[in-house]
């Protein structure tokens, strides 16, 4: 019998494995992660890549207007640029969750790069708000067996990901968000962008205007948009 296909198919299959554990938001390998909600009576709506000048006070505006709650992932670097807009998110009574310092990917960085990473982003929270986020989001969803123990030792509690994605940094994700969104469904996490990573004053007004449509329809349709720290305990579905 020939040895070698054998080993190279199981290869395949190790590899294969190992990157659907990096990146799919569903899976537990690398370590527990929280993608949907139990209640089929909320909606959590997530940010990621803020604060953002151009962006972020619409979308705070918008939710207070549509009695909205959201959990806002931020990046560190930008906290520290924009502090009045994270005071802002905190003061409206949303989440602020750990997006990290710089947004690297944490699939090339060492436990104690990452470690440095979230703690840094934890501290400019911690220093603008008084209070250091429970939760976190790794940088386009990817984790390594390496972020449960960062996690753990940077003080965060869970890491969160999500089953709906509205792609509103893309081109096309922009044109039909309206369109993606009707997808939601009650116990969904949804993840939109208030900012990019790449640099501040990203254009999210497609984003503005998914929420203008969107929220009263999810109000009339018994959905509240909730904000995670609030809710989440050990009872829910990871």
């Amino acid at each position: 019998m020939a040895v070698w296909p054998i080993i190279s198919g199981g290869a395949a299959v190790l590899a294969g494995t190992a990157s659907w554990a990096a990146c799919h938001p569903r899976s537990q390998l690398f370590g527990p992660t929280l993608s949907r909600l139990r209640s089929e009576s909320i909606l959590a709506l997530t940010f990621d890549d803020g604060p953002n000048p151009s962006a972020t006070a619409a979308i705070l505006d918008v939710l207070e207007r549509h009695r909205a709650s959201a959990t806002f992932f931020l990046i560190g670097g930008f906290a520290r640029a924009c502090p009045s807009l994270v005071k802002a998110i905190a003061e409206r009574g949303h989440s602020i969750g750990n997006h990290t310092d710089s947004h690297r990917n944490t699939l090339w960085l060492s436990t104690r790069q990452l470690q440095t990473e979230l703690v840094s982003c934890q501290d400019t929270i911690e220093e603008i708000t008084g209070k250091r986020p429970l939760l976190m989001r790794p940088p386009f969803g990817f984790r390594g067996p390496h972020l449960h123990a960062a996690v753990k030792r940077s003080g965060l509690k869970r890491v969160v990901m999500w089953n709906l994605m509205g792609r509103d940094w893309t081109r096309s994700g922009k044109r039909n968000l309206v369109d993606r969104l009707g997808r939601a469904r009650g116990g969904d996490i949804v993840v939109l962008h208030d900012g990019s990573h790449r640099a501040l004053k990203a254009d999210r007004s497609e984003t503005v205007r998914a929420l203008e449509h969107w929220l009263p329809r999810w109000r009339d349709a018994g959905l509240q948009c909730v904000a995670l720290d609030g809710i989440i305990d050990d009872r829910m579905n990871e």
